[in-house]
């Protein structure tokens, strides 16, 4: 499974730096294209904090948190025996988005985010790829923890 997991993180790494490279290239900072009126734009935003911008300027912060991150699941997925289709996709989701990010922050300054929904005429915030996987990497990790875990005194363990 570990394999799973460094095949899995590599493509979706190269999806994130594919699309993230045609938006810097192609696109002037603050431009947006509507893609559905109304409701999906790409609009090319470089974001220098965390979620919806919290702690802005704060870049070695959230290089530090990113890499405390990365050294974490390299350590419990090496740490974990009975890594499961759905532990290896999770993982691989949330590494290759924390690395997507942590890359633009080194190599950008700030996240480049370029997802932008309007939703019954408010303006969501704008995110990326990274932003996806990782999102979706920990709703995975919970499903796993809430409905495939068993609780016990000491620790949680699988069935």
């Amino acid at each position: 499974m570990k394999k799973i997991i460094i095949i899995l993180s590599t493509i979706l790494l190269i999806i994130d730096f594919i699309i993230k490279y045609m938006v810097t290239n192609f696109m002037m900072l603050h431009q947006s294209i509507k893609i559905i009126p109304n409701f999906l734009d790409i609009t090319y935003i470089k974001n220098l904090g965390g979620a919806f911008n919290i702690l802005e300027g704060n870049k070695l912060f959230f290089i530090l948190i990113s890499i405390v991150s990365l050294i974490f699941i390299v350590k419990y997925i090496f740490m974990d025996r009975n890594i499961t289709k759905l532990d290896a996709i999770s993982y691989s989701l949330i590494f290759s988005g924390i690395v997507g990010n942590l890359m633009d922050r080194i190599i950008h300054g700030g996240v480049i985010d370029y997802i932008h929904f309007t939703i019954f005429g408010n303006d969501m915030p704008i995110f990326n790829f990274s932003d996806m996987c990782i999102v979706i990497g920990v709703v995975l990790v919970m499903y796993v923890l809430i409905f495939k875990g068993d609780i016990n005194e000491n620790n949680y363990s699988r069935k």
